[in-house]
């Protein structure tokens, strides 16, 4: 298999960064490995090349919809169903709240004290139309919500600011919002996990189905085989992927607090990340089911894992 390149895309959040380091190996921002070695990839990749792509999850999204060019890719699970057809799930590299997810924020002074309250006509604001967190918002709600879009990391302020009435935090914003005099109505992952019983499936990695067509036979499970590997290795050596986001860390002053790194990564990098299993799939199809239900996501056939 040697001689193949391709493309791994994934959001500039803390846990998605840390999964696939162990592939390449530890870059500086302009592309340089790092001396010493790790900046050599930690995983025998058997010649695949991994050329790696960080990029907005809500425009990974819309891309994964529009054009699918890129090889492997983080998604919403919200995304999934648009692009089953040419797209699998890898067990490895989700995202699951356990307990908890994505937060729905007010000001501190805001009368809106519930979900309730927030379906009264306030004006919202979610971090991508294809998010989970704004599916699992219309699923709670029983209904397709309007809300606007915007990157995830300009929502604080801008409901902080008094641009909109509440908003949607994903990512490491989850942690920091109450230094901006926001408050939380609602844990939508606590929500999701009463009515069901189950974890909240957020972010998705996927492979092109047509690995095997472009490269030969077995190059689909080699490459999901690869990517275990690597996020095992992440998950193993906790000080070397805090270190990989350190050098990483322009605009991202959080990712210099190990103790808020290891608390986000302890909530985002779990076991579930590591292989979803029964209970991942489970949370999936439920997502699905309830999402496709109300008419918000297209069904899904076949929930194809590998």
């Amino acid at each position: 298999m040697s001689g193949i390149e391709l493309t791994l895309a994934h959001s500039p959040d803390g846990d998605d960064m840390v999964m696939f380091w162990p592939l390449t190996g530890v870059h500086t921002p302009d592309g340089r490995p790092i001396d010493g070695p790790l900046g050599r990839a930690q995983i025998d990749t058997g010649g695949i090349v991994f050329r790696t792509l960080a990029d907005d999850v809500q425009r990974l999204n819309r891309r994964a919809i529009d054009r699918a060019d890129l090889d492997i890719s983080a998604i919403s699970a919200h995304t999934y169903p648009h692009v089953q057809d040419r797209y699998v799930i890898t067990a490895c590299a989700g995202s699951f709240g356990e307990g908890y997810g994505p937060k729905v924020v007010v000001r501190q002074d805001s009368p809106i004290e519930t979900l309730e309250d927030l379906l009264e006509g306030a004006t919202m604001v979610v971090p991508g139309l294809q998010t989970t967190a704004y599916l699992v918002l219309c699923i709670c709600a029983g209904r397709r919500l309007v809300a606007e879009e915007m990157l995830f990391s300009e929502i604080p302020r801008a409901v902080a600011d008094g641009d909109y009435d509440a908003g949607v935090l994903i990512h490491e914003a989850q942690l920091s919002f109450a230094s901006l005099g926001l408050r939380p109505i609602a844990d939508l992952g606590e929500v999701w996990g009463r009515r069901t019983g189950l974890p909240l499936p957020l972010g998705l990695n996927v492979v092109r189905r047509d690995l095997d067509e472009r490269f030969g036979p077995g190059t689909l499970a080699r490459v999901a085989g690869l990517l275990r590997a690597s996020v095992a290795h992440a998950m193993e050596h906790r000080e070397q992927s805090r270190a990989f986001l350190r050098l990483h860390a322009a605009g991202r002053p959080e990712w210099l607090d190990d103790a808020l790194v290891d608390r986000y990564l302890d909530m985002y990098v779990s076991e579930l990340t590591r292989d979803m299993g029964r209970r991942g799939r489970e949370a999936l199809a439920c997502l699905f089911e309830q999402g496709s239900s109300l008419g918000l996501i297209p069904g899904v056939r076949d929930l194809d894992v590998v």
